[in-house]
């Protein structure tokens, strides 16, 4: 069964001695291009023996190799085939003259992950390490080098990928000419017969950069901030978006509950659900592991800084309606390698149709596509023509017939936002564990029943009782353009313990009937801190005249953020709320009355946590 395969590494190191990529043959495709399919007869060793399925497409024998490599990677629980997303982009990179590899990740489909391809012994523990760098990223650089080292690709290598690929991408820019080993070391990175090889370029899409946050997150990243790590305690679980992902990962090789303790998902999953108190030790460990091999804004955090080195150019894209891995996972990244590699190239394209719901895996994400067009061609064909994207290109969300608008093209994140909305409230609002309306939650979870309803979730705008609410005057004049992370800064007094805020931003009509999700995010507080500061996930959202920006603060969102366990009352005061706006001319302020409500009141009774929340007038009273 690996007898192609075995034939392929025996001839690795011969250029042009191999007649087809790891012996896997070849038929012609659309304009004489080389279509390679795997099957489970021919898949590829990897370099600890784990057989991967493997897919190569090459340009017509007419044009002599090697030629510039891309890497498609899939989705989780996705296979080969959606290496590119759209498998019409691998025959049309190759009618341009790159060769192009998409295979399907150990655990996953023919790689192990379906039953029929469990073949023993080789697949004994091709199990899923979830996308980690000695596992799964190395794999790709070893399949790189064999093509490198048979003489159909070139050392210097584009990747791409989505989700589950998309956070591989960026650890691979990290790497750039570096790999990982299983005991964790850090080394050059060679092909089997010891061709240097490095990233040239990546398009990492929909992926992240810090596994552990964007799947619990603690709610701590300031989009302005160069630095973010995740700290050490765990954040809040995405309850709804975790489940979903741990049952479609059911479909491939889960490792066998305490077979690996570095690829214990099972027993992962089981303890999340459990919530604290968590085993002993596990928290600590799982913060460890994921941090540092499962997340590329931590790759190099294990080098001294001396050995660290400016990654790969990139261009992210991230969807502003993607719940799961959302701009903040690209912006994290964004900040901090701008920072640390001021030569680091960075572009990042940030959207509102292509995404995980509430956005959606069926959209064609245009620009981005051709902004990793203009990137592979510039930096693996040398076309001096093309011009990669070093900046930031965004677009608008469009609901209930308003337009998307843009693209808005800036040199910087900053460069989206000279403008800003501020709303200050001085008063006194409480709200608790009990959370506000079921009804809401539901509707607003991005994995839940009413995924069908897109992006664009529209409720009645009955005011919460469960919630504090705040509420700027409408949108004079045009209104205003929202682009970026809205960020609250408020003094916070807790009582109880495992206290979570759910924040979500809301557009309410004129007429005051409805009002659609803007944006929302989980912010976990720190015990002991008086003033605290915490953004919503970014956004691209245009308030139209008459239109009502509407926060609101509540102590539970589940089924989308898992609920605490245990009882806890918030009251806030002196909340600051800033909407960063694209409209240079939209720099005004907007002041809450400054009297407050009687400290000693109940939530039930407090006219601060009733009626509208803020105590806003209709019009601006400073």
């Amino acid at each position: 069964m690996a007898g192609p395969a075995h034939a392929a590494r025996r001839t690795a190191g011969h250029p042009q001695a191999a007649s087809s990529p790891f012996g896997i043959p070849c038929v012609p495709g659309p304009g004489g291009v080389r279509i390679c399919s795997g099957t489970l007869a021919n898949r590829v060793p990897s370099w600890d023996g784990v057989p991967l399925d493997v897919d190569v497409v090459l340009p017509p024998a007419s044009q002599k190799g090697p030629y510039p490599l891309i890497v498609g990677l899939h989705g989780f629980g996705a296979n080969k085939v959606a290496g590119f997303d759209n498998p019409e982009r691998e025959v049309t990179y190759a009618q341009q003259g790159y060769a192009v590899m998409a295979y399907s990740a150990r655990g996953i489909g023919l790689s192990c992950g379906v039953p029929i391809s469990r073949t023993p012994p080789a697949c004994d523990r091709g199990w899923i390490h979830l996308a980690d760098v000695r596992y799964e990223v190395r794999d790709t650089q070893y399949l790189s080098g064999l093509l490198v080292d048979q003489g159909f690709a070139k050392p210097a290598i584009g990747v791409t990928g989505t989700s589950y690929g998309g956070g591989q991408s960026l650890m691979l820019a990290v790497l750039k000419d570096r790999m990982v080993m299983p005991d964790g070391r850090i080394v050059r990175w060679k092909s089997p017969r010891g061709r240097p090889m490095r990233i040239a370029a990546a398009a990492p899409r929909i992926g992240w950069s810090d596994l552990t946050y964007a799947l619990v997150p603690t709610g701590r990243t300031l989009d302005y901030r160069a630095h973010n790590p995740y700290g050490h305690h765990i954040g809040i679980v995405k309850k709804s978006y975790l489940d979903v992902l741990y049952d479609v990962g059911l479909s491939g090789y889960y490792a066998p509950p305490g077979a690996d303790k570095q690829a214990d998902i099972q027993n992962y999953k089981r303890a999340l659900d459990a919530g604290p108190p968590y085993p002993r030790g596990l928290v600590p460990y799982l913060i460890h592991q994921f941090t540092r091999f499962h997340s590329g804004y931590y790759v190099q955090d294990g080098l001294p800084k001396a050995k660290r080195e400016t990654p790969a150019p990139v261009v992210i894209y991230n969807g502003f309606t993607d719940d799961i891995m959302p701009p903040t996972e690209a912006l994290r990244y964004y900040a901090r390698a701008r920072k640390d590699f001021p030569k680091a190239r960075v572009g990042l394209i940030f959207g509102t149709d292509y995404g995980h719901p509430r956005a959606s895996l069926s959209a064609e994400p245009t620009i981005a596509n051709r902004e990793a067009d203009a990137l592979f061609a510039h930096y693996l064909k040398g076309d001096r023509k093309a011009k990669p994207l070093d900046g930031v290109v965004t677009t608008t969300q469009g609901c209930n017939g308003a337009p998307e608008l843009g693209p808005f093209k800036t040199r910087t994140w900053a460069g989206q936002h000279p403008g800003r909305v501020v709303l200050r409230d001085q008063r006194h609002h409480r709200f608790d564990s009990a959370g506000g309306s079921s009804v809401n939650s539901t509707a607003t979870d991005p994995a839940g029943p009413a995924t069908a309803a897109g992006a664009c979730r529209t409720v009645d705008a009955a005011r919460d009782p469960g919630a504090a609410t705040y509420e700027l005057p409408p949108a004079a004049g045009k209104g205003y353009t929202m682009i970026g992370s809205p960020t609250i800064t408020a003094q916070l007094s807790i009582r109880g313990k495992l206290p979570q805020i759910d924040a979500r931003l809301w557009d309410v009509a004129p007429d005051g009937g409805q009002q659609t999700l803007v944006t929302h995010g989980i912010y976990m507080p720190r015990r002991g801190e008086r003033t605290q500061t915490f953004q919503v996930y970014p956004n691209g959202w245009h308030f139209a005249a008459g239109h009502v920006a509407k926060l609101e603060l509540l102590g539970r969102d589940s089924p989308y953020a898992r609920p605490s366990d245990r009882s806890f009352t918030i009251t806030v005061s002196r909340l600051r709320l800033v909407l960063p706006i694209h409209e240079h001319s939209a720099r005004r302020r907007i002041e809450a009355p400054k009297r407050r409500a009687r400290a000693k009141q109940s939530p039930s009774k407090s006219p601060a946590s009733q009626g509208n929340g803020s105590g806003l007038a209709a019009r601006p009273s400073g």
